[in-house]
């Protein structure tokens, strides 16, 4: 229903414009969708901008597991890294882009290199809490029974664990097509943020509207198809405890 009434509402203010090419209408920017697709323009743009999002999520996720249960499980490394995970949290995601390509260079590692470097003290953030809240019971049946370390970490620890990771999953993913965007904007040739770099130049707001309300709706799909299904499956686990 949101949905709908933001279309209505888009709509109504498309028509009620005195300068349609400032706001075009929705199915003027629907058109132009399908003329991208039916090009071959659209997959092969979108394509890229999605391997680039892969890429830097898996990587934020691997990295930021392993800090945040570092820290969760021990002071020491938590006193230590935490100041760094501040300052991450803090450095402007368009300076880290910015240092990015010009230490690494104009290519796809400092792409998803940058990115990564945005997500990775938020997925810490969240873990560490998570793994600040582990059952204390269920480490000593573990020692009990002296499970080795890789058995404790997958049977006791991430399960324990998933809300968390699923949660940084879906918060995550919102962020980094965002950066990555802003990634391709500023220094590759191709993606989405390529496209509206070049339709921004020639002030094509029904270009820049298409083609990013295309990849809105790739997010979109995965969040409700992917994510927010793995989340729900991850959670059962404490209704069933409960």
């Amino acid at each position: 229903m949101s949905i709908l009434a933001m279309l209505l509402i888009w709509t109504v203010a498309s028509q009620l414009t005195d300068r349609p090419q400032t706001l075009p209408a929705p199915w003027q920017v629907a058109a132009r969708i399908g003329h991208l697709a039916a090009t071959g323009e659209l997959w092969f743009n979108a394509g890229m901008t999605l391997m680039r999002v892969a890429a830097s999520f898996a990587l934020a996720m691997a990295i930021g597991l392993a800090l945040g249960l570092l820290m969760g499980r021990s002071r020491r490394v938590d006193d230590w890294l935490n100041p760094g995970i501040i300052i991450l949290l803090n450095v402007p995601a368009l300076v880290v882009i910015v240092l990015s390509y010009i230490w690494v260079g104009l290519n796809e590692t400092a792409a998803i290199l940058a990115v990564a470097l945005n997500k990775i003290p938020v997925v810490t953030v969240m873990i560490r809490e998570g793994a600040r809240a582990l059952r204390p019971d269920l480490d000593e049946m573990a020692s009990a029974f002296r499970m080795a370390p890789a058995a404790r970490l997958r049977h006791v620890v991430l399960p324990q664990l998933a809300p968390q990771i699923a949660a940084a999953a879906r918060a995550g993913i919102s962020l980094i097509w965002k950066i990555v965007l802003v990634v391709e904007f500023l220094g590759r040739s191709n993606g989405v943020g390529f496209k509206i770099h070049l339709l921004f130049s020639s002030f094509d707001v029904t270009g820049v509207l298409a083609w990013a309300l295309t990849f809105v709706a790739i997010m979109l799909a995965i969040d409700l198809f992917i994510l927010r299904p793995w989340e729900r499956r991850v959670n059962r686990w404490r209704q069933d405890a409960a």
